[in-house]
């Protein structure tokens, strides 16, 4: 059962990783440094206060050049490698119960997947605003991946069993939002038949 709930933990934080890279980093930092969440042996370097310290001044950095017009799309294409990477070793890190080529395979496929998956709905739906309102309503979607990259990192320590119930759930609310925007921009560039 341990194996399972920290399966969780990692693929949770790996989608996480697709909102925001370094989100869930922080989180986990802030958690071990205070005690709410033990870390493996091979995080245990996360838990440390300059460690804490350099997350949260990353994490600043990458949200500000996120609200920065069209910088937005350059750091959604450093972003996606990155987050798959970061993904990945998310996911090995909490499967250290694995044997070695169990544990990276699903750190592979689960945890880069998932944050590749993430990662790409987002990068959609941010290109989506860009041609559908010139880049206005980026705001929005920065924002919002902002706060779902939080929001996913704190379920994934606390309530790690519901934050992997949760996370499909997201991906659908993010799929749906990314289509209904690619429709109506679609819709708006078909010319009008009058009759």
């Amino acid at each position: 059962m341990e194996t399972i709930i920290s399966l969780c933990i990692g693929l949770a934080l790996s989608a996480a990783a697709g909102f925001r890279l370094l989100v869930p980093f922080l989180a986990l930092s802030v958690a071990a440094i205070f005690g709410h969440f033990p870390v493996s042996p091979d995080l245990q370097w996360v838990g440390t206060y300059p460690a804490m310290e350099a997350f949260a001044i990353a994490v600043l950095a990458e949200t500000l050049l996120y609200y920065i017009p069209w910088l937005d799309h350059l750091m959604d294409m450093v972003a996606l490698p990155a987050s798959m990477i970061a993904g990945t070793l998310i996911t090995a890190s909490f499967a250290t119960h694995l044997d070695p080529f169990l544990q990276w395979s699903l750190a592979i496929i689960a945890g880069g997947g998932a944050a590749a998956a993430v990662k790409g709905l987002t990068g959609a739906s941010r290109l989506t605003s860009t041609l559908t309102t010139g880049g206005i309503g980026n705001f929005i979607v920065t924002t919002l991946e902002l706060v779902g990259a939080i929001v996913v990192s704190v379920l994934a320590i606390a309530l790690p069993k519901l934050a992997i119930v949760l996370i499909p759930m997201l991906v659908i609310v993010v799929i749906g939002q990314g289509a209904r925007h690619w429709w109506k921009h679609r819709q708006s560039l078909q010319p009008s038949t009058g009759n």
